[in-house]
């Protein structure tokens, strides 16, 4: 046979079987050798041992050994066509499956009961399902562990991502035949660096990864190729670190008597510690000659805006402008009511009674009136305006600045990469960035995802934070609590505070789309649709107003209003001119009412971990104890309700994240703007992985400075070229 390259088409190892060929093409995306060796399999089955099924689960396709315990046969008619059904009862080391096999053909039959004897060991695969209290596998297909189809088979049996009509062993036979012709695969990793970093070469790693004869073999494959993968990113990232310091950047030194000073000691709190020292930070860092490039991320509360308007006085004080970039109206117009409100007189600069440091401070977002768009954008391009605060608006190419020289994100995973760079495009020379975010992010994710920002954790909170006490209220197991939840509301309100009820929901239209992370996750981590309509503020403001809240000042606030009406219903909140505030989650970053102490969630288990934990960061902030309901029709011992309980067992954000990003099967864990993140990552994950990816990250920074082209490793060098060009580099941008 000739030899086969990894470039050759995967028909080279197909040969006759060209709908199995097609199959692997169209709904694998495995087009050549290369690709079908790099489809690796995603668990393995001890063909030498009967398989542990502890809990089977209705639906999931599983591949199990068993022992066959007999082996019958019989003949029935469908229609007028004779049939005939063979089951195979299965042994365990688990519950008893059985199998049942239909053939036209009576031979068929007589071939299954010779193939299929009692006591020998035999490994099907297809989708548990429950008949009269015993397990079965539907549309199974399988075979005897000692016949001719086991003889290529591995002690370790590999099961493979599959399509349908394709089976694992389909796969596993033409890996086997590839492996033994292909030529040429190239090894990312010299001689010398598999010395250095104590990893298999390629060859070997691929032999041991689709047939291992033990355990420890395919560890040692594994451990090859996830560190591959890892070093390969982070030296993408390492790469466009040092391609970022090496902009020239306009440097922004910090002045010991203007504006930030000024605003420093009028401080009527003392900064925390972790404030003071990422202040220092930043501001060091603001005045090289290189931009700079962090991430800022801390609990909600932790004051991140503070060290990000500390920045903005600081490039103020230097001659440039700053830009905050929010991703709501909600929140731009909440920002640019605090940072006004906090600098008083040093934010009237140029009008009568302004401090004599003062600068301005403008808001621009898309449903201002055209006249004061235009006022904004003048004092924007005129540099008056020292500090603008906006939305998408901002990325407008009308929109023009002076001199911006500092671009802060708040909540940067609801950016896009282009959005970004349609901000920073906008500066003469690269501006300094600030990105903040107060969903907590694991480290390793910061690493993979946001690797190419310097990271700093604000992990302190500061004084005048209180506890918040958090419930589930399971309403599955107890539907009358929901009457003491509106009782405990009421009790807050008179006692003189304020409340927030959730909703995920706008309206009960069934078509409603788009208004929250909406999350519910079956014990495969997919999405499955609600049984019941969700809470909707409209019909649940109409009930509560007019039931248990009654006289009570009640008000809604969601995405579908007026911008005029949602400031007019924000202002009203926040000068306690409304008790009890029913919105969607416009409320989740940014806005910001000390006399709000409850929060109620209804439907809570629509909503993911990272967005529950935000939530309930509104309440709590003004010294008063916090409370949050969360109200639920989630099951006991569900996922969703499992979710919830973690969410009420701690406050810790990044204790939260992991299970987040758990629960969620390391998918869309900061959002829609990450949905590459899931399919970027091939045999990485990145909680498991931690180790790995800290040590590639170091090993990366370690080779660049050594040889910055990877002159002497071509083969890696050309990988990391290749993830440079490709898509996949665009999730990693998102930083």
């Amino acid at each position: 046979m000739v030899a086969i390259t990894p470039d050759s088409p995967i028909g080279a190892v197909f040969g006759s079987h060209h709908k199995k060929r097609k199959l692997a093409e169209e709904g694998l995306g495995l087009a050549t050798v290369g690709d079908l060796l790099r489809h690796f399999p995603r668990r393995y089955v001890a063909a030498t041992e009967l398989s542990e099924v502890a809990t089977p689960v209705v639906g999931e396709q599983l591949t199990i050994v068993g022992e066959v315990r007999s082996c019958d046969s019989a003949a029935f008619f469908s229609g007028n066509r004779r049939q005939f059904r063979t089951t195979v009862r299965l042994r365990t080391d688990g519950p008893d499956f059985s199998v049942t096999l239909f053939s036209p053909y009576a031979s068929m039959v007589e071939r299954h009961e010779a193939e299929f004897r009692p006591g020998c060991r035999a490994v099907f695969t297809g989708k548990a399902k429950q008949f009269r209290g015993s397990w079965q596998l539907e549309q199974p297909h399988g075979f005897a562990l000692d016949g001719p189809e086991a003889a290529t088979l591995s002690k370790l049996m590999p099961v493979y991502p599959l399509t349908a009509k394709l089976y694992t062993w389909d796969i596993q036979k033409v890996v086997t035949a590839a492996l033994d012709l292909v030529t040429g695969v190239p090894d990312v990793f010299t001689p010398e660096l598999r010395e250095r970093f104590e990893v298999l070469d390629v060859m070997q790693a691929l032999r041991w990864i689709h047939a291992p004869d033990e355990w420890s073999q395919l560890g040692a494959a594994q451990k090859r190729f996830r560190f591959e993968e890892a070093l390969v990113l982070q030296l993408v990232l390492a790469r466009r670190r040092a391609a970022h310091r090496a902009q020239g950047a306009r440097a922004r030194v910090r002045r010991d008597d203007g504006l930030l000073a000024s605003f420093d000691a009028r401080l009527p709190f003392e900064l925390t510690g972790g404030q003071r020292e990422i202040g220092e930070l930043v501001a060091a860092e603001l005045g090289a000659d290189h931009p700079m490039n962090r991430l800022l991320q801390g609990e909600v509360g932790s004051g991140k805006t503070l060290v990000a308007l500390r920045a903005m006085l600081q490039v103020v004080d230097a001659g440039g402008q700053a830009a905050l970039l929010a991703p709501t109206e909600v929140l731009a117009q909440q920002h640019h009511r605090s940072i006004s409100a906090v600098l008083g007189d040093l934010a009237q600069g140029g009008m009568l009674g302004g401090d004599p440091h003062a600068t301005q401070v403008v808001l621009l977002t898309g449903s201002m009136g055209k006249a004061a768009r235009q006022e904004a954008m003048l004092r924007i391009v005129t540099g008056e305006a020292g500090i603008v605060i906006g939305t998408h608006a901002l990325l407008e190419d009308r929109v023009e600045f002076a001199d911006l020289g500092l671009v802060v994100v708040d909540e940067q995973h609801r950016f896009g990469v282009e959005q970004r760079a349609a901000l920073t495009d906008k500066a003469g020379t690269p501006p300094h960035v600030l990105v903040m975010t107060a969903t907590p992010i694991p480290r390793t994710v910061a690493m993979t995802v946001f690797g190419d920002l310097e990271t700093s954790v604000l992990a302190e909170l500061p004084s005048g934070r209180a506890p918040i006490q958090t419930n589930v209220v399971p309403l599955a197991d107890q539907p009358a609590w929901l009457d003491r939840v509106w009782e405990r509301v009421r009790e807050e309100v008179g006692k003189g505070h304020q409340a927030y009820v959730v909703c995920p929901r706008i309206s009960g239209d069934a078509q409603e789309e788009g208004e929250t992370d909406q999350l519910d996750l079956d014990d495969d981590g997919k999405e499955v649709a609600p049984q019941r309509s969700l809470a909707a503020v409209e019909e649940v403001h109409a009930e509560l107003s007019s039931g248990p809240l009654a006289g009570l000042r009640t008000a809604v606030l969601h995405g579908r209003m007026a911008p005029d009406d949602k400031d007019r219903t924000m202002r009203a909140f926040a000068a306690g001119e409304i008790d009890v505030l029913v919105s969607t989650t416009v409320i989740e970053v940014g806005v910001d009412v000390h006399n709000a102490t409850t929060m109620v969630l209804l439907d809570a288990d629509r909503f993911g971990v990272s967005q529950l934990h935000q939530l309930r960061g509104r309440v709590g902030r003004g010294g008063l104890p916090g409370l949050c309901l969360l109200v639920s029709h989630a099951e006991v011992g569900s996922a969703a309700r499992e979710r919830l309980e973690a969410v009420a067992a701690t406050t810790d954000g990044f204790e939260l994240s992991r299970v987040d990003l758990e629960q969620r099967r390391e998918g869309d864990v900061l959002g829609a703007t990450q949905s590459g993140f899931r399919s970027g990552l091939v045999t990485l994950r990145v909680l498991r992985d931690e180790k790995t990816i800290v040590r590639a990250r170091e090993a990366a920074e370690a080779l660049l400075s050594e040889d910055p082209a990877l002159a002497q490793a071509p083969v890696l060098a050309a990988a990391v070229a290749e993830v440079e060009r490709s898509a996949a580099s665009a999730y990693l941008d998102k930083g």
